[in-house]
């Protein structure tokens, strides 16, 4: 399916620390100007028209695509005012996260990349909101050669944690659960090893805000995160 809008979809991730803190930001526009012209794109495995609503629902495997926009995730609505100005809600598949990249018009290889259960978009308003677990990150590139890209990557985290608890020859359960904010940082290497097709490796080092776990200090801890991560990436024709 082929949408296209009146205005861009577009995003510049400069939320606030506060907005972190009830895992809602909201992203106003600073983005890929030839983006603005660009048809909207909707891959998913199924489709249905909502008449009453006026609203088209996509699901399973959902990929969006507007220029150097991309958007994924389990499922889509999508509406379209009488003006062409489009209205979307990107839902995850339970458990996991929402995707959504953009280049930046800033005359360099730079990326706005953000994730969270839901991703709202509004075309009149020009803003995307991440919604829930929100990540947000800015990617500054640069290349080691024509197929290879190095990038750094950093911004703001929101994430949720469990502590779980066992005693011997007795049950188990969750102890204590929380939220907070940090930050992430790190950087990788992406390489094209074919015109549709690139692989990639990534580092990222995340710190969240000291928690006490309710024992007035006697008890504390600083989340830290290490992850390494191996992908690879198909663009389809």
């Amino acid at each position: 399916m082929t949408l296209r809008p009146h205005t861009p979809l577009s995003s510049l991730l400069r939320a606030g620390f506060a907005a972190l803190l009830l895992a809602v930001a909201t992203v106003p526009a600073l983005a890929e100007k030839a983006d603005r012209t660009k048809p909207m794109n909707i891959e998913a495995d199924a489709m249905r028209y909502d008449d009453l609503k006026q609203t088209s629902v996509f699901t399973g495997n959902v990929v969006v695509t507007k220029g150097t926009i991309i958007i994924r995730g389990a499922r889509i609505d999508v509406r379209q005012d009488p003006e062409g100005y489009q209205y979307g809600v990107v839902t995850a598949a339970p458990g996991k996260l929402a995707y959504y990249k953009q280049k930046r018009d800033s005359g360099v290889d730079e990326w706005t990349e953000g994730e969270s259960e839901v991703i709202e978009y509004d075309s009149r308003a020009d803003n995307v909101k991440f919604i829930r677990r929100a990540i947000m990150r800015r990617l500054i590139g640069a290349k080691v050669n024509e197929s290879t890209l190095a990038y750094v990557i950093g911004g703001y985290s929101w994430q949720h944690f469990n502590l779980h608890g066992s005693v011997a020859g007795g049950g188990s359960g969750d102890i204590y659960d929380w939220g907070s904010s940090g930050f992430s940082i790190g950087g990788g290497l992406e390489t094209a090893v074919s015109n549709n097709m690139t692989v990639g490796l990534e580092y990222r080092y995340s710190q969240y805000e000291k928690e006490d776990f309710g024992s007035g200090g006697l008890l504390e801890d600083t989340p830290r995160i290490q992850t390494v991560r191996i992908g690879a990436k198909y663009k389809f024709n």
